[in-house]
């Protein structure tokens, strides 16, 4: 069963309580029950981590190369741009990754950094976005 790690970035833990006009009401707990029934749908098993600290995202996924993860959704959200070790990160690790926004950063004039590292970027789609990120993870996987 491919193993998922879904990592929450800068300010994840306010969805659902400010900016809901952008991001709607949905708390993090509840993007969670989410994604966690995404993958029993999608027959894959998934970690799901959180950190508004740049360093412990990179440790974690640090430590899922070492562990044998097989892919990475990144929802970087305050990560966005300006952080070059975590970019660093996800280009160092062996396997791909998914950049995932709620929103289309674009629209607000934002331009992600990640996505210059990550296998693929998908915005705009709201928490069906994770469910569009694993299926297109399962994909490359099953490609190898």
């Amino acid at each position: 069963m491919p193993k998922l790690l879904v990592i929450h970035g800068a300010g994840m833990n306010m969805r659902g309580k400010t900016q809901i006009d952008v991001f709607g009401p949905m708390l993090l707990p509840e993007y969670d029950v989410h994604i966690r029934k995404y993958a029993a749908e999608l027959g894959c098993e998934v970690e799901i981590f959180h950190s508004n600290i740049e360093g412990e995202v990179i440790n974690k996924l640090y430590e899922a190369h070492e562990s044998g993860v097989d892919a990475c959704i990144i929802n970087p959200a305050g990560f966005s741009s300006g952080y070059r070790s975590l970019n660093a990160a996800l280009s160092q690790v062996k396997f791909p990754s998914i950049e995932l926004h709620i929103s289309n950063p674009a629209r607000r004039g934002g331009q992600s950094e990640v996505a210059k590292v990550a296998r693929g970027v998908i915005t705009g789609f709201g928490i069906f976005g994770y469910w569009m990120a694993m299926r297109g993870l399962l994909d490359i996987l099953a490609k190898k």
